[in-house]
């Protein structure tokens, strides 16, 4: 298989990456503990769970987004 038969360069591949890696920190900003029958836990309302981690999540995935439209120069991968 030649290099320039390739959907996506090098770049694209990276931009993914990394986009998947901020997804995967929001989804642990996301977790924590719960609320039971017998404890109720204020902290399943807090800002990191309810604004901060859904736009770190959202940030990733238009990243992601953005690594699969990126064009790749000429010599780096497809035209």
């Amino acid at each position: 298989m030649n290099k320039s038969d390739l959907a996506f360069g090098r770049m694209n591949f990276i931009l993914l990456a990394v986009g998947m890696l901020v997804v995967i920190v929001g989804f642990i900003l996301m977790g924590g503990g719960s609320s039971t029958e017998e404890a109720y836990n204020p902290d399943i309302f807090s800002a990191q769970r309810t604004k901060v981690a859904p736009l770190v999540c959202l940030l990733g995935f238009v990243s992601m987004v953005y690594a699969v439209v990126h064009k790749s120069k000429s010599g780096e991968g497809a035209e």
